[in-house]
Order: C-alpha cells, then sequence, then structure tokens
C-alpha cells in the first residue's frame, strides 16, 4: 500500500456521525479572542488549563442559549397491550421467593468455569468442551425457554434462540450475551474474597468470575424469558438471543459464526435493533444517569520492529537494537494523540447530558456547554474542563499502550531484533488509516537519525536502495486492526434509541416503587471497549451496549477483569425486569 493510499480515508470521511459545521454567529469574536488567548497561555505553565477554569474569554449574554434542551429526555414506558402481565411479573419479582431463584440461576451458572485463552486453538480441540456442561445447565434450568424456542448450536459452541413471534412481518429484537469469563490468575486466588467459581451468595452479593460479566446478561435475559413463558405471554415480534463463547479472546470463533449464521438466515438490517453487553446506570456529579453505548471505537495493534548487525556486547555500538527500540517508545509516550471533543459525538453527548442535568457540574462547565454547540470557543472551554477527567478524555480521542517488548537472547550478545507492540483505541471519529499515517511521521525523523531503513505497513517510508544501518519495520500485530463501530442514531427521531430509554426509565422507577420521568437520566455514550457487536454491523443500525448494572454509568463494573467480582442480588432482579420491560415494550412498539 502506497503512502497516499494510507492517507485516503479521512476522518471526516467516515461513516457515522460527523462534526456539524460551526455557526459562530456573534460568538466568532470571542472565538478569535480566545485563540489568541489560548496562544498566550501556551507560554505559561501548562498546569493553568488543568487547575483553572477560562475566565474572561466567553463572557457576555445567553440569549441565544437561554433554554436550549442539550439532553431531550422521554417518559418511562412501560407495556400497555401486556399490561396485566408485566405487572403480574413485576410483583413476582419483589418476592424473596423470586430473589433466592434469580441466586440459583445465576449461580449455578458460575459455578461452571468458563474461562477463554488466546491460545486455545481451534473449536475441535478438547479444552473447549468447558462450555458443554453450561448448556446442559441452561437446558436444565430453563425447561419452558428450551421447549418454546428453537436452538441452533453455532461453530459447536455457539448459541442461538429463535422465539418466533405471529407477526413475521416485524423485524425481530436481537439480545446478545456471551457465555465465556476472563481467565483467574492463580497468584490473585488468594486476594478472592470469595472463591472465584464458588457462586458464593452472602446474603446480598453473589461472587464469581461472571457474575457481572457476563453471565448476569445471558442469564438475565433467559431468566426473563423463563418468567414471561410461566406467565403465559405469547409474542407477536420473534425475538432473538445470540450468545457467543470467546468474546474475551475477540470473538472470531463465536460472535463472527453467529453474524454469518443470522445474515444468512434473517439478511441484512433484518433486526429493529440489539441489545448487547455494556454499563449500566450510577451516579455522575450528583444524578443518576444511564449511559448506552451508542459506538464503540476501533483499534490497532502496531509491532514496531527494530534490527541491526549483532556481535560481541565487549565491542558495542552507540545504539543497539534495543536502545533504538527504547528511543522510539519514548517518541510515542512523549507525543500522545491530540485529542478535541467533536459536535455531534457520542462523548459530546455524553457530555450535554451531564452539564444539563447533573447538579455537581460547575457553573462555568454548563454556561461552556449552552454555548459549544454555536461558538467554538466555548467548545473549547468545555473541552479543558472536562479533559480534567483522564478517563474521559481518554474516551474522546485515540489512546496509546506499549503493552508487550521483547528483545536480545543472551547478556554477551548484541541484540540483532528487538520489537514492541502498542495498541491503539481509535477514536469514534478517526480511522485506521489516520492511526496509521500519524504512527509513520511520529518515528521517521528518528529512523533517519539512526539511519534505518523504514517500511511501514507494506510501504517503503525512506529510499529502499540507500545503505543503512539496520531496519525499522511498522506493521499490524494482529490481523488488520478494527475501524470505529458506525454510530447508532441517538436524536429526537430515533425511536429506537427512545424506546430504550423510556424501558431503562420504566425499570429504574418499578424496581424502586417510584414514578416520573426525571428520576433517572439517559444519556449517549461510548463503551471503552469492543464487544461481541463488532460482527453484528449489518443486521441492524440501531445496536445498544446496556447492561443495567448499578453504579456502573459509563464505566467497568467494579472487579470485572480482575478479582472479587460480584453483583448484587438486588441489581440481579433488576436486570431480569429490564429484558423483561424491553421484551414487551418493542413486542407492541410500531418500530418496523
Amino acid at each position: 500500500m502506497s503512502q497516499a493510499n494510507l492517507t485516503e480515508k479521512k476522518a471526516d470521511e467516515l461513516p457515522g456521525v460527523h462534526a456539524r459545521a460551526s455557526t459562530t454567529k456573534s460568538c466568532k469574536a470571542k472565538a478569535v479572542a480566545f485563540k489568541i488567548a489560548l496562544a498566550a497561555l501556551a507560554i505559561s505553565a501548562s498546569t493553568y488549563f488543568v487547575k483553572r477554569p477560562f475566565n474572561g474569554i466567553l463572557t457576555g449574554p445567553l440569549e441565544e442559549s437561554q433554554g436550549a434542551d442539550l439532553c431531550p429526555q422521554v417518559d418511562e414506558i412501560v407495556p400497555e397491550k401486556n399490561g396485566d402481565i408485566w405487572e403480574g411479573l413485576q410483583r413476582t419479582y419483589g418476592t424473596e421467593e423470586f430473589k433466592t431463584r434469580a441466586v440459583d440461576w445465576l449461580g449455578g451458572a458460575v459455578r461452571i468455569p468458563t474461562e477463554t485463552f488466546d491460545d486455545m486453538g481451534d473449536v475441535t480441540e478438547p479444552v473447549w468442551e468447558k462450555f458443554l456442561p453450561l448448556h446442559d445447565y441452561l437446558k436444565e434450568s430453563f425447561p419452558l425457554l428450551h421447549s418454546h424456542l428453537e436452538l441452533t448450536k453455532v461453530n459447536t459452541y455457539g448459541l442461538l434462540y429463535v422465539w418466533k413471534g405471529s407477526d413475521s412481518a416485524l423485524k425481530p429484537l436481537l439480545l446478545a450475551g456471551h457465555q465465556d469469563v476472563v481467565p483467574v490468575l492463580e497468584t490473585t486466588i488468594d486476594e478472592w474474597q470469595h472463591p472465584p467459581f464458588s457462586g458464593y451468595f452472602d446474603g446480598e452479593k453473589l461472587w464469581g468470575r461472571g457474575s457481572c460479566d457476563d453471565k448476569s446478561g445471558l442469564i438475565g435475559m433467559m431468566s426473563a424469558i423463563e418468567s414471561m413463558l410461566e406467565s403465559g405471554f405469547k409474542p407477536t415480534r420473534t425475538v432473538v438471543i445470540a450468545s457467543g463463547f470467546d468474546e474475551e479472546v475477540s470473538g472470531l470463533r463465536g460472535a463472527s459464526s453467529l453474524a454469518t449464521e443470522m445474515l444468512e438466515r434473517f439478511g441484512e438490517n433484518a433486526f429493529t435493533m440489539l441489545v448487547d453487553e455494556g454499563a449500566g446506570y450510577g451516579e455522575v456529579y450528583g444524578r443518576d444517569i444511564a449511559v448506552p453505548a451508542i459506538g464503540e471505537k476501533g483499534s490497532l495493534n502496531v509491532r514496531i520492529k527494530v534490527t541491526s548487525p549483532g556481535g560481541h556486547s565487549s565491542l558495542p555500538p552507540p545504539h543497539t537494537s534495543i536502545g533504538m527500540l527504547a528511543e522510539l517508545l519514548v517518541q510515542y509516550e512523549k507525543n500522545p494523540f491530540e485529542v478535541h471533543l467533536k459536535r455531534g459525538s457520542p462523548t459530546y453527548r455524553s457530555a450535554q447530558c451531564t452539564a444539563q442535568h447533573a447538579p455537581g457540574v460547575s457553573s462555568s462547565l454548563k454556561k461552556y456547554m449552552l454555548r459549544a454547540e454555536h461558538c467554538d470557543g466555548a467548545l473549547r472551554a468545555a473541552e479543558q474542563e472536562l479533559f480534567m477527567d483522564r478517563a474521559f478524555m481518554s474516551l474522546v480521542g485515540t489512546t496509546q499502550a506499549i503493552d508487550l517488548v521483547d528483545g536480545g537472547v543472551k547478556v554477551n550478545a548484541l541484540p540483532e531484533q528487538a520489537w514492541a507492540i502498542v495498541n491503539h483505541r481509535i477514536s469514534t471519529e478517526s480511522s485506521i488509516a489516520a492511526t496509521r499515517v500519524r504512527d509513520i511521521k511520529l518515528l521517521e525523523s528518528l529512523a533517519n537519525d539512526f539511519n534505518l531503513s523504514y517500511t511501514a505497513f507494506g510501504s517503503h517510508i525512506s529510499n529502499a536502495d540507500v545503505p543503512s544501518y539496520g531496519t525499522l519495520t511498522l506493521s499490524d500485530a494482529f490481523g488488520d486492526g478494527l475501524e470505529p463501530a458506525p454510530v447508532t442514531p441517538s436524536g429526537e427521531d430515533a425511536a429506537p434509541f427512545k424506546l430504550l430509554s423510556g424501558t431503562i426509565k420504566a425499570t429504574y422507577n418499578t424496581h424502586r416503587n417510584i414514578s416520573g420521568s426525571d428520576a433517572l437520566i439517559v444519556s449517549p455514550g461510548i463503551m471503552s471497549g469492543n464487544t461481541d457487536t463488532r460482527f453484528y454491523w449489518k443486521l441492524t443500525d440501531h445496536i445498544f451496549r446496556y447492561g443495567h448494572l448499578e453504579g456502573a454509568s459509563g464505566s467497568i463494573p467494579s472487579g470485572v477483569h480482575t478479582v472479587n467480582e460480584a453483583i448484587s442480588v438486588n441489581n440481579f432482579v433488576e436486570v431480569i425486569r429490564f429484558f423483561t420491560t424491553l421484551i414487551l415494550n418493542v413486542d407492541e412498539s410500531s418500530l418496523p
């Protein structure tokens, strides 16, 4: 691929959310003043922007912004046609007997170890048979589900359930949840409060690997369907459950095969909406906010490899392969990606909701976000304040992390080669091509300084015919990378997002025996990692990553991918309420 081709796909040409054109109007002069002030402030200590808000740059009347609804909310949505079934199930879910049943359902699944590792090989390997006990458990624990839903096993261990509705003209609802869990390190066993596969219930929480990620999701939706079948519910709209078995190692065997099966059986854009695992709701600046993710970042793993002549360590050159690699890696960490908040992006939408509805947000941020839609200076000021939160900043921009490094074979032998792998999580407003181009340019001057023949992603960057001391090669470490996901519509005319929002609010309110549309705010957001939905883009334009997990608003729940993973039974019952309400609401909705 030529270097010209690498720049072909620019960020503003990508599908999904596009930055809206600035309409600065009377703010234009203030924007110019802002840029001048920003240039002057750059001379001072960089901590200015971390410790102090912008003052004196964006003052003036707010006539254009007063009353602006940055984050429109919908009312709670409860089933009407199936209201009697829904109300009866809500009463059932509130009983101690059902809580005991819910603990048994989830605890039994957690007790079956279904760890996946990077080197497990093809599904024909015996190591994958660990999923068979889970399949037997599901069949035994949910007998009505298995007698009423059609089950197809895809690529041996993938589970595809189809609950046929009476109206085949309606697009099905697709629910997804994975069976596998991340490994438990032997060195951390003693750090677990309760053994990781004990499914121990202490009266409040159920402990164990997978209790949150993602057996609570899979068992939650199956518990809801089993309970609905017990109540005599018969769907009008078909419901499909797709359960992969290797999500924690990229889903190449599970979700990938399930996607192929569903495309062949249902076709492209065949589903009305998809809900897969994700974060949930929790307090943000004094307000409970739920954050269904409407997008996912892309990813790219870049291998940086340096080679140079070997020899005896007693006669070293000025720089060995390892030394040159070290300089290249320092160059990465000294030059993080430039990050800016873009209008219309999922993170921008999330910031709008927080600024409008969370009482703990500073008055300055509220002011900046009110004006940011039409004023570039206000957008930059809001950005500086928001980026005080390093985690939020990481969600906005493309990131880099040096995760693997290796080089040399012997203490008295000069290393003939050394390599490292940098993991990039690509902003929803960028692309693989843009990330590669930036990496190429970042290391070009050092390649010249060290007299290295430079090749990047198959293209010669330096003149291949010129003698050199060694080589520098950039390449894709594990496949071609993943582009950022298409962004799910979430505006005022996005019916699936509005239905999901109303369902989340109804679930939250019913579980607490309260009412009203403002007890919980629903905000679009973004996933920090990737899910099985990476394979499902062709199935629907309306993909949501949301798990209704308490205390996890826009973030990873405590204990996930580390020690002491646990979920409260109160929250797990609410997860079951969520799937029940979602299925019933979608069933009687006017969605296609």
